[in-house]
């Protein structure tokens, strides 16, 4: 190997992992502070009102004689239901998808694990090949398939330890029988091989991805990886060539910096030019993905798998500088496979007309919210859209990458619903189709304190679901006791379910139902004969048994006629 061949493999083997590394350290506390802030913009832009008032919707033909009482029907997973009325295409979408979703990018996962071992081996020229190390390699570069199916689909404890069980179970098994071929292996050089190629991503990930930052944290760490580079790409250059050194050293002392002020201005400048072409392309990622080419789903996933390319391929630059570059064609092979997979899984799906699900919530939930939304939302995406009024507990966990890039260019506040006309536009414009990867979206909408009753009702009345999380409901939540009454006065309670635990004032609750049921308009949909009960559905664990009984009820199935 010559000399140039051994700094291009110096600079690929050493300088690329500094530079991951070091964008990682600046990009979670930066995406903290990002986030932060972005949740104070929303909460200041809910707290201000817009310029023109909007009118405040009332109870219009109130009823004057009394009711009967409102029954209340309290459910858990383990409540015999009726199914007869359940939209079985649409729940078969949604407790399928996910998984149907993971098999895609699985299956993907081998083509991209194919390319990895061999590129192996042909970098290396192995002459002992056997066919336990090759499926050893494969089992080894597979690994990011295990995650991608853990973030889409498998979200409950038991599925998990099963999926890694299985994965690390057949690992052993394939280690055991190379070490028991080949007596000179040590017994733990495999795992030893293993922790050193997937471990370092795999922090990454779990840092990247947590639930925190995983909304942004993608782009951000993308973004500074950039970023860092252009800080080492100038250096590098001058190095390279002693005439590009002199020209940075002449340039500094005109302006009167000295060496340590030079190396500074290099890194700075090299730092400016690629935030340069780096901010166009995040833009060209945000239109992309509202021109629907993209997910927010497969943006994450994407992203991780593309880490693992570049990780996984630094060891081979020992070999020779170019095998770099495995990583990206077996990305490039990853990427065609999930296309080419979701265009036939759309092609085998039943078409079915896409469902809309109101989320309604009590704010002060924080991250029990985020942890059920994170849930429901893996199952409802593949059935229909989801309709929200934008929050401080879900306001960072819900952000669409073209919100967040308006935030930086300080234009969120076009977000924000101003008065009627703007709301009807916003509504006739919601985004009901799905994506490429077959999930449907979020639409949050962003309002003022004297626009968000408007939003609320007139999305109650859009919806074909509605769903109200009641859990830590008290007499402070004001909010959600309009929201209840609009609820009871413009929605057939069959397309709703309240949801409840420990920590729901449950007297109050019922009390104030009692009350509002009291107070309902002559032209509720509730007046028919045989509408006059509620669901709610007490969810303890969030586990695939309670989200599975959760999405029937929201799709149709009816409890057996027992009330308490």
């Amino acid at each position: 190997m010559n000399s140039g061949s051994i700094s291009t493999t110096v600079a690929l083997t050493g300088t690329l992992p500094f530079v991951v590394l070091v964008a990682a350290a600046i990009a979670y506390p930066l995406c903290l502070w990002l986030l932060r802030r972005y949740r104070r913009s929303v909460l200041k832009g809910m707290s201000t009102g817009a310029g023109e008032r909007a009118a405040t919707p009332g109870v219009e033909n109130a009823a004057r004689e009394p009711l009967p009482p409102l029954g209340v029907q309290a459910l858990t997973s383990a409540s015999p239901l009726h199914l007869h009325s359940l939209d079985r295409s649409a729940y078969r979408q949604a407790a399928g998808g996910p998984w149907w979703s993971a098999a895609v990018y699985a299956a993907s996962g081998l083509a991209y694990a194919l390319v990895m071992t061999t590129g192996w081996l042909l970098a290396t020229h192995d002459a002992a090949l056997v066919w336990i190390k090759l499926l050893l390699l494969y089992w080894t570069y597979l690994w990011p398939a295990v995650l991608s199916v853990l973030l889409v689909a498998a979200y409950d404890k038991a599925r998990r330890r099963l999926l890694l069980c299985v994965y690390f179970g057949a690992f052993a098994a394939i280690a055991g029988i190379a070490v028991a071929r080949n007596p000179a292996l040590g017994i733990g050089d495999l795992p030893l091989y293993w922790v050193l190629l997937n471990a370092p991503p795999s922090i990454l990930l779990l840092a990247f991805l947590a639930r925190r930052i995983r909304a942004v944290g993608p782009v951000v760490l993308a973004f500074l990886l950039l970023v860092v580079v252009g800080s080492q790409a100038v250096l590098s250059l001058a190095a390279a060539d002693d005439s590009v050194l002199r020209g940075f050293i002449r340039l500094g002392s005109v302006v009167g910096l000295g060496a340590s002020g030079v190396f500074v201005g290099m890194i700075l400048l090299g730092m400016l030019l690629f935030a340069a072409i780096a901010w166009p392309a995040l833009r060209w990622v945000g239109q992309r993905y509202q021109q629907k080419k993209l997910s927010d789903q497969s943006i994450t996933i994407d992203s991780l798998w593309l880490l693992f390319a570049v990780v996984q391929s630094i060891g081979l630059a020992f070999e020779a500088p170019p095998w770099i570059l495995t990583g990206l064609v077996a990305f490039a092979a990853y990427k065609t496979a999930s296309l080419i997979g979701f265009r036939l899984l759309a092609r085998a799906a039943r078409p079915t007309p896409a469902k809309t699900l109101l989320l309604l919530r009590v704010f002060a939930l924080g991250r029990r919210s985020e942890q059920l939304f994170d849930k429901l939302r893996k199952h409802w995406q593949h059935a229909g859209s989801i309709a929200m009024i934008a929050g401080p507990d879900l306001a960072t966990a819900t952000v669409e990458p073209h919100e967040f890039l308006d935030f930086l260019s300080g234009r969120l506040s076009r977000h924000f619903v101003q008065d009627r006309a703007d709301l009807d536009r916003r509504i006739a414009a919601m985004d009901r189709s799905f994506d490429p990867d077959g999930r449907y979206r979020v639409n949050q909408f962003f309002c003022h304190a004297n626009t968000w009753q408007m939003t609320m009702q007139h999305l109650a009345s859009a919806s074909d679901a509605v769903l109200m999380d009641l859990r830590s409901f008290s007499q402070a939540n004001q909010g959600c006791l309009f929201e209840l009454g609009r609820v009871l006065d413009t929605v057939a309670l069959k397309q709703v379910v309240f949801l409840s635990d420990d920590t729901t004032q449950l007297p109050f609750l019922e009390g104030t139902l009692q009350r509002l049921w009291q107070q309902m308009g002559r032209d509720s949909p509730n007046r028919e004969p045989g509408a006059s009960r509620v669901r709610l559905f007490r969810i303890r664990e969030q586990s695939e048994a309670e989200l599975r009984a959760l999405l029937q009820l929201l799709l149709g199935a009816e409890p057996a006629e027992q009330l308490d």
